[in-house]
C-alpha cells in the first residue's frame, strides 16, 4: 500500500475523534495529540524505519503517528493506557488505512508497568512520550526489550536536551548517563508547540537511539546504575564524597577505576560509572 492511500488524521478529525469519545485530553497522561501531517512523516523518517520493522509506539492517542508508522513499517505494536484511544484505534485505522489494519496490534496497558509483549519482538520504538513518564518509560523498555535496535522519540525539549547530553555539559545528568548504557542517544531537532492540541506550554524535541553493547564489566547493571543515582544525588559534591554515604571510603576504589576521587560525577561517562561499580562490588 502506498503513502497517498493513508489518510492522515488533521485537526479537524483529531477533533472530532474526541468529540465523538468525550474525551478531555489529561494533563496528567500527558495527552497532547499531534494535528501536523508533516510532522508525522517527518518522525517516521527520522526514524529510518521501513520493510522488515516491527514497530513499537508508546501512547498512539488518537492514531496520527500510527497511521504514518503504518505506511512504512511490517507491524506495528501500539500500548495504550487509556481505554477509550485503545478500543477505538483499530475503527481508525480501519477507516483510514483498510488495507493496513491487520498490521496494528494495540496493547491496552500501562507502559511503565509493561512486563512482556506478545507476538513478534518490536525492532523499533516510535514515540509521542508521555512528558511526566518519559524517561522512565524509555528506560525500562530499554531494559525489557532487547530486540529494540533503535527509535525515536518526542519529548519535552528538556528532557530530550538531558538524554543526550555528553560528560561535561551542564545538562548531564541521571538520564543522559543510563541511556547511554543501552543507546547511543542524539539530539534531532525540535518540534514547535503548534503542531498539537491541546497546545502543550512546553516545545518539544526529538531524539534518536541506536543500540549498542553495554560496557564491558563484571558489575550488574544495577549495581552500575545505583553508583550513577549515588553520584548525582548530591550533584556539587567531588564523586568520593556524594558516594561516602553508601559506600564508605571509595577512594581507593576510585583510583583503581581510574577516575580522580576528586572529579564531579557530572564529567564521567558510562563507562567510568561502569569501572567504578565493578571495583566496589569487588
Amino acid at each position: 500500500m502506498s503513502g497517498s492511500d493513508v489518510r492522515l488524521l488533521g485537526a479537524g478529525e483529531i477533533r472530532a475523534l474526541a468529540d465523538e469519545l468525550d474525551l478531555r485530553p489529561s494533563k496528567q497522561r500527558g495527552q497532547n495529540f499531534v494535528i501536523d501531517g508533516n510532522t508525522v512523516r517527518r518522525i517516521v523518517r527520522e526514524a529510518g524505519v521501513g520493510a522488515g520493522d516491527v514497530v513499537l509506539e508508546i501512547g498512539p492517542g488518537l492514531g496520527s503517528l500510527t497511521l504514518a508508522l503504518l505506511e512504512v513499517a511490517d507491524h506495528v505494536v501500539a500500548v495504550e493506557v487509556d481505554e477509550r484511544l485503545a478500543r477505538r484505534l483499530p475503527s481508525t485505522v480501519l477507516e483510514h488505512a483498510p488495507d493496513l489494519a491487520e498490521h496494528l496490534t494495540v496493547v491496552e496497558a500501562d507502559a511503565l508497568r509493561l512486563q512482556a509483549l506478545d507476538g513478534p519482538a518490536p525492532t523499533a520504538i516510535v514515540a509521542n512520550l508521555p512528558y511526566n513518564i518519559s524517561v522512565p518509560v524509555l528506560l525500562h523498555l530499554l531494559a525489557l526489550l532487547p530486540s529494540l535496535e533503535k527509535g525515536l522519540v518526542m519529548v519535552q525539549a528538556e528532557v530530550a536536551d538531558r538524554l543526550a547530553a555528553p560528560p561535561g555539559s551542564k545538562t548531564y545528568g541521571v538520564p543522559s548517563v543510563k541511556a547511554a548504557w543501552y543507546a547511543d542517544v542524539r539530539r534531532r531537532g525540535d518540534v514547535a508547540r503548534s503542531i498539537f492540541w491541546p497546545v502543550p506550554n512546553v516545545d518539544s524535541g526529538l531524539v534518536s537511539l541506536a543500540r549498542r553493547d553495554p560496557p564491558s564489566t563484571t558489575a550488574t547493571r544495577d549495581e552500575v546504575f545505583a553508583v550513577i543515582d549515588a553520584a548525582f544525588a548530591q550533584r556539587r559534591k567531588t564523586v568520593r564524597a556524594a558516594l561516602r554515604g553508601r559506600y564508605g571510603d571509595t577512594e581507593a576504589a576510585l583510583t583503581a577505576a581510574g577516575v580522580d576521587p576528586m572529579a564531579r560525577g557530572e564529567v564521567l561517562d558510562v563507562h567510568a560509572f561502569a569501572r567504578i561499580a565493578e571495583r566496589l562490588a569487588a
